[in-house]
């Protein structure tokens, strides 16, 4: 008997072949950028894509303080951080974020769609959230991806 030429590749990490992508989140609504960014970042685009390996690009978001939410979301969003101590609850709403930290808005939702392992912290750190347009990536060559 033959054996099979047509069996299923698994691509390990070490010689996944990764991009640079460079998103801008300008007026781009922020559930929906995360979701894509997420998928780039698990490698789900590419016909290589292994759930147990970590295959994904690497992705640069510009402009995270321009990103948007739809309805009433930037009065009553809230964020929650425990201290793990009695009452050490604190509540932070989304333009209070916007205001002090906006990129943790876009860190948040991706990281909140990512593997909740080794794997998906992996994954977050080939995350690079900045605010304005400037990055320190360039030697890299990002290419630019828009979700439209």
């Amino acid at each position: 008997m033959n054996t099979l030429s047509y069996r299923t590749e698994s691509v390990s990490a070490e010689k996944a072949v990764r991009k640079w992508y460079i998103v801008d989140a300008e007026n781009q609504v922020t559930g929906r950028l995360c979701a894509n960014i997420a998928s780039l970042l698990r490698g789900k685009n590419k016909p290589s894509y292994t759930p147990h390996a970590d295959t994904g690009d690497y992705v640069i978001v510009i402009n995270a303080e321009k990103v948007r939410f739809t309805g009433k979301k930037w009065q009553q969003k809230e964020y929650h951080n425990h201290s793990h101590y009695p009452g050490g609850l604190k509540i932070t709403l989304a333009e209070e974020m916007l205001e002090k930290h906006p990129e943790r808005i876009i860190e948040r939702a991706i990281k909140g769609m990512l593997p909740k392992n080794k794997l998906g912290r992996a994954m977050g750190k080939k995350l690079f959230v900045y605010t304005g347009t400037e990055h320190p990536h360039q030697a890299q060559k990002p290419e630019t991806i828009s979700f439209k």
